[in-house]
């Protein structure tokens, strides 16, 4: 067995997070009474991607993320909206969805007998307990790593150190990483010298300097890396 510990991203590695957030975002707009096209729905999820980007490079704080982000939306179509509250009830709604990415549950049943499986994400905590909680996911992890908790995100390599230190015996050698993002999981795997697998189901292109130890398109193709 190469690799014996498994550190696994959640949000569209694990748990379907484009339909999470177009849940939340339909729940929101309900609750103000406004329609949510498809071109409004692009152009939240373009910002979004462009602002969780920035909070991995450390030019944003999280706090500016979370509480700013619907400000800057809305700001858009030239509204002014209490974009700390509008965020707070999103979240709300996000936490309510957690759709799974086919054969994420056979994967970690497969995997739990012989391997260390933890969970490493940016995502809010409380969102991110109830979502692994409500699919039926949390059973198979040893531990949960999050960002906020950490004081320190992915790509960073103290968020690796901390969970370096906190998992007993934990070696390089033996351990992977296994994400969808290039700028988060990739990026990080490489900063700290672990191996990546870097989970690619639309075949998008690397144009990035990073380059993941594996690549695959389907969850179980990580069973024949593993084992």
């Amino acid at each position: 067995m190469k690799y014996s510990t498994l550190l696994f991203d959640v949000d569209d590695t694990l748990l379907n997070f484009q339909s999470s957030e177009k849940h939340a975002l339909e729940k929101l707009f309900q609750t103000l009474h406004k329609p949510l096209t498809p071109e409004v729905y692009r152009d939240y999820h373009s910002l979004n991607a462009q602002l969780w980007r920035r909070y991995e490079r450390g030019e944003i704080s999280r706090e500016t993320l979370l509480d700013e982000r619907f400000n800057l939306f809305f700001q858009h179509y030239g509204e002014n909206v209490d974009g700390t509250l509008y965020g707070q009830k999103y979240r709300s709604f996000l936490s309510e969805s957690h759709d799974q990415i086919p054969n994420a549950t056979k994967l970690l049943a497969d995997l739990t007998h012989d391997h260390h499986l933890y969970i490493v994400t940016n995502g809010v905590a409380s969102t991110q307990h109830r979502r692994l909680k409500e699919s039926g996911l949390d059973k198979y992890f040893d531990n949960v790593f999050i960002s906020e908790k950490i004081g320190h995100k992915k790509p960073e390599p103290a968020f690796f150190d901390y969970i370096a230190n906190n998992i007993s015996g934990f070696n390089k050698q033996d351990s992977l990483v296994v994400g969808d993002s290039l700028t988060s999981d990739i990026l990080g795997a490489a900063k700290y010298g672990l191996d990546s697998v870097w989970f690619n189901p639309q075949h998008q292109p690397n144009a990035s300097s990073t380059q993941p130890t594996y690549e695959i398109d389907q969850l179980l193709d990580l069973e024949a890396i593993v084992s």
